[in-house]
């Protein structure tokens, strides 16, 4: 097999495997089990996974934002946001108290062993994965003021 086939392969595979959200079971912040394949299910719906944590100034920014415009995209879109906390078994206790004190109203999955980051190659937090009929439709590095309205028009096209 030459270099450059073996480099197309190799490509190939890395794309396809990016593509489907992995089989991964997270703790909610209720302690219950969520599995993120088979509780994701709803056929055409999309779900919004926000990657955050509570030291996280921009992060918690983004889901504020996100917070304050998403009934207003209700009536376009089926959808629902997951709030992803990347804390450590350090500073976990500070997700549940936090999301209280903000009122956010998203189901809150806990991965504090960042299973779900490393087996999604997220290096940076805020980071978003929408996916939509389990695989991964879009994906958004970073948060700048705005570009909540930006996901939201864009999930439109999808």
């Amino acid at each position: 097999m030459n270099k450059i086939t073996f480099a197309l392969l190799f490509v190939s595979l890395f794309v396809n495997a990016q593509q489907k959200l992995p089989d991964l079971t997270l703790k909610t912040t209720e302690s219950s089990e969520f599995n993120l394949t088979k509780d994701f299910s709803e056929k055409d719906k999309f779900y919004i996974l926000s990657f955050w944590a509570t030291w996280c100034a921009p992060c918690i920014n983004e889901l504020d934002a996100i917070s304050e415009i998403q009934d207003d995209y209700k009536s376009d879109l089926n959808f629902e946001v997951v709030a992803v906390s990347t804390d450590d078994s350090r500073t976990v206790k500070r997700v549940k108290p936090l999301v209280q004190g903000k009122g956010w109203n998203y189901r809150v999955l806990l991965d504090t062993n960042q299973d779900l980051k490393r087996n999604l190659t997220i290096v940076n937090i805020p980071y978003t994965v929408v996916v939509k009929n389990n695989q991964i439709v879009h994906i958004q590095n970073g948060y700048v003021p705005g570009s909540e309205s930006e996901l939201f028009e864009k999930l439109k096209t999808l």
